[in-house]
């Protein structure tokens, strides 16, 4: 990689920690950013141990510890307050597992792009992808042609890049919103807790050294509603359809000021992750629901493996290689999500108690099969 030019598309998680892994292996990178300047609507999100290795790896691990909030706990809770089961974390203290700001996060990798010699344009929109000679050639609003060495996709689910390799995709409405918010932190301690109720649930975790509280509020409904996850939304909307919800949920709903809503839609991960002179990674090329809090730490598992094998052979191979890598796994995990939400929201109240009493059950005698359920995402280490 050393000296080859490369243009990355988008500057968020995905973008910049393949910007600078790209750097790390001795490439010239250039960002290019459609936005006037890298800025984040407020939310958190999850760092799970997998996605942390690789921020170890590039070097950046201090610089996100001093930023996040390491959690002790999950706890699960019945809509109406009663808690069901508490998994402690604690027992397993050599696994991160970290509630971080998302500007936060974009901070420490944007600095950790600017240190590796990255070079960043905002205010950059591309208007067209053709092929040319030696691959995949960028045309920019201001009309000027960039050819590079090797073009990367991690510009989200309004990728310009994905349907030049794999033509427009299939996407639909889940039948879910998420409404996502932060207020001042009432209270609630290192510990992301999810209240289950029919069709309905809410995940609630600390950021900032525990002085915000983000919030996450999944509800599902017939209408269609447009996707993206920064629409601004009333938060009177959000208190009416959880209004049956009690205990300290109630009064977290009340004190939200500010809400954002998010349409949750379902897309096809690619056929294809890289042809030519181009690569996709991140939600670029599977898109993820966040039922497993797995979005960020794909992205970042992404960033490394194309890194690396950029780094290893010709660019050919390495991008056959880093799809036959990344593909099985981004599928495993997208499935795993995708089967999740049901649990949180089972409606028939008979069914939910029994549901709820195998859990307190499973938790008292096999604790550690619990805790353990997901240990096959938690544990995967793409830096060895």
């Amino acid at each position: 990689m050393i000296g080859q030019n490369v243009v990355v598309l988008g500057a968020g998680i995905a973008g910049l920690a393949v910007a600078r892994a790209l750097a790390m292996q001795g490439a010239s990178v250039r960002m290019l950013e459609r936005a006037p300047e890298i800025r984040e609507v407020g939310a958190g999100l999850q760092i799970s141990q997998n996605g942390f290795r690789v921020i170890e790896a590039m070097g950046l691990g201090e610089a996100l510890l001093a930023r996040s909030t390491q959690s002790h706990a999950v706890a699960l809770f019945d809509y109406k307050g009663g808690e069901v089961l508490r998994m402690d974390l604690r027992r397993r203290r050599e696994r991160a597992h970290l509630f971080v700001h998302r500007a936060d996060l974009i901070e420490v990798l944007a600095e950790g792009a600017r240190e590796a010699g990255v070079m960043l344009r905002l205010g950059t929109e591309v208007v067209a992808i053709h092929q040319g000679e030696g691959g995949y050639h960028l045309t920019l609003a201001s009309g000027e042609v960039i050819a590079p060495d090797l073009l990367v996709g991690a510009d989200g689910v309004r990728s310009v890049l994905r349907p030049a390799l794999n033509g427009e995709d299939a996407h639909f409405f889940t039948g879910q919103v998420a409404w996502r918010a932060t207020l001042p932190n009432p209270g609630q301690g290192p510990e992301a807790r999810v209240w289950m109720g029919p069709g309905r649930h809410m995940v609630t975790y600390p950021l900032r050294d525990g002085a915000l509280l983000n919030v996450v509020a999944v509800q599902e409904r017939r209408d269609w509603t447009k996707e993206g996850w920064s629409i601004p939304d009333d938060p009177g909307n959000l208190r009416k359809a959880f209004a049956d919800f009690g205990g300290m949920a109630r009064s977290i709903l009340q004190g939200v000021e500010n809400v954002h809503l998010w349409g949750l839609f379902r897309h096809p991960v690619a056929e294809n992750w890289g042809q030519e002179n181009a690569a996709l990674l991140g939600d670029a090329a599977h898109p993820t629901l966040p039922f497993l809090a797995q979005g960020a730490n794909l992205a970042l598992e992404d960033a490394w493996v194309l890194a690396r094998q950029l780094g290893s052979m010709e660019q050919t191979d390495a991008l056959r290689a880093y799809q036959a890598i990344r593909r099985p796994r981004a599928e495993k995990v997208i499935a795993a999500a995708n089967g999740n939400a049901w649990k949180f929201h089972l409606r028939q109240p008979l069914i939910r108690g029994v549901a709820h009493q195998v859990l307190r059950l499973g938790n008292a005698l096999a604790p550690s099969q619990m805790l353990g359920q997901f240990d096959w995402v938690y544990d995967h280490d793409v830096t060895i």
